[in-house]
């Protein structure tokens, strides 16, 4: 991967992080499984490009950023296809 490239995958991992970042500020009922989606691809993206331009730094805060995406976005899953199952419960 070139420098070049790099650096436009980090970019776009950005931008994905400060439109999670405006969405979580503009809604009043935050849908934590895009949200959390957002972040995890965001943070993937700037981890890809950490490959090319490393930096000790970010790649600690782009990990913990990605695992605790990860988790909570298995989270948000979980309880929306529990809140599913009771919807399809009711009478």
């Amino acid at each position: 991967m070139t420098p070049l490239a790099a650096d436009i995958i980090g970019l776009v991992g950005s931008a994905l992080f400060i439109a999670a970042f405006a969405y979580a500020n503009m809604v009043q009922v935050i849908d934590k499984v895009l949200f959390n989606s957002i972040n995890l691809v965001g943070a993937a993206l700037l981890l890809t490009s950490l490959w090319v331009n490393f930096n000790l730094a970010a790649f600690v805060l782009e990990t913990a950023w990605a695992l605790i995406a990860a988790v909570s976005l298995v989270a948000a899953l979980r309880t929306r296809a529990s809140q599913r199952r009771k919807v399809r419960m009711e009478p």
